[in-house]
């Protein structure tokens, strides 16, 4: 049997790639099974899904809506795309993820202009947003009307909820709506020690991408709707941009699994504890370089080559795109301390 097929997991080890390379929590995976009973309505209308609308109220807001979809760039597409018009345009860092990682499918497929902005360490001011926040009314101009920022960011910083609060007001002012890419919302409350509505609802997020599948979850994102006045015809764009589930009850499952109760805190919380043990034992090794603060569940680090030569012969990881000098090292739900370990003894030739 080949290695690819195999069910030993001793012939799929762990990585510091990426976290969609983890697997599925097992209490997701129960949870599918469980959902997995008989006949259920499609296309959203089963109990699952609308025990995830109270959930989704109870976390956010009393008026918050969510709609599962499959994926991270399918949420921010049928966000953004339901909550603006073709002639509107998105202010965001140059690192965000609808900016760099999506094959230009906020413009292709929403037909929405992106305004990216260098952010230092990925994080957006109001006053680098003003960089692009002009031009309303000229015909020339795609119309500056959202501000998207990624929570937390592609380097792995995390927004204060005093830092979102300004950036929606400042947004608000300008008749521009806050857009969150929270594909790693559960590590960057973590960090911060909040609940999810104290970076995203409480502090003026109209829209926010929630995320799932990097936080241990089969494929399963939602866009949530914080200002239902921000995104009409919600429903009718995600099924023509192909995220309408028809059995979305298995969807709808695991979100409910991770977020109504303390699993997402738990998975989260392991992937930044790991990232933070293997930052403190990078500080000890010599020659390498931490560029950027460890605040979520990765490390960037700068590594002479001769130990990043000997770590990838031992793990799988990333070199930064257009840094070959600086390596991204993400920490999963299921990372462990021996994982970590072993990874610091690749990296220092101890053993």
């Amino acid at each position: 049997m080949s290695t690819s097929s195999s069910t030993d997991p001793a012939a799929h080890p762990r990585t510091f790639a990426s976290d969609n390379y983890s697997g599925a929590h097992p209490e997701v995976l129960a949870a599918v099974a469980e959902a997995n009973v008989g006949h259920a309505p499609a296309y959203g209308e089963d109990p699952w899904t609308a025990q995830l609308q109270e959930l989704i109220r109870d976390l956010f807001a009393p008026d918050a809506v969510a709609c599962p979809v499959f994926n991270g760039t399918g949420a921010n597409v049928v966000g953004l795309q339901a909550a603006l018009p073709r002639w509107g345009a998105v202010i965001c860092a140059a690192s965000a993820h609808i900016n760099s990682d999506e094959g230009g499918a906020p413009e292709k497929t929403a037909g929405l202009k992106l305004l990216p902005v260098e952010a230092p360490e990925g994080k957006l001011t109001p006053e680098l947003v003003d960089k692009h926040a002009w031009g309303w009314g000229d015909p020339h101009r795609a119309q500056p009307l959202a501000v998207s920022i990624s929570q937390s960011t592609e380097f792995g910083t995390c927004y204060t909820p005093g830092e979102v609060r300004a950036l929606a007001d400042h947004a608000h002012e300008s008749g521009m709506i806050l857009h969150m890419d929270g594909s790693r919302l559960g590590n960057a409350a973590a960090h911060l020690g909040t609940g999810l509505a104290a970076i995203t609802s409480d502090a003026g997020v109209d829209m926010l991408s929630l995320g799932g599948t990097k936080n241990g979850l089969l494929g399963a994102e939602a866009v949530v709707v914080l200002s239902p006045e921000s995104a009409p015809g919600l429903e009718y764009l995600r099924k023509s941009t192909m995220q309408l589930g028809s059995k979305m009850r298995f969807v709808s499952a695991q979100l409910t699994a991770l977020y109504g109760g303390d699993l997402w805190q738990r998975s989260a919380g392991q992937a930044n504890a790991m990232a933070a043990r293997l930052r403190a034992g990078l500080e000890q090794a010599p020659g390498v370089g931490l560029p950027v603060p460890t605040q979520s569940n990765v490390v960037f680090a700068t590594l002479p080559a001769e130990a990043k030569a000997r770590a990838r012969q031992a793990f799988h990881f990333y070199d930064w795109p257009g840094d070959p000098a600086l390596v991204r090292l993400m920490c999963s739900f299921d990372t462990t301390a021996e994982d970590v370990d072993a990874l610091l003894a690749a990296i220092t030739g101890q053993p």
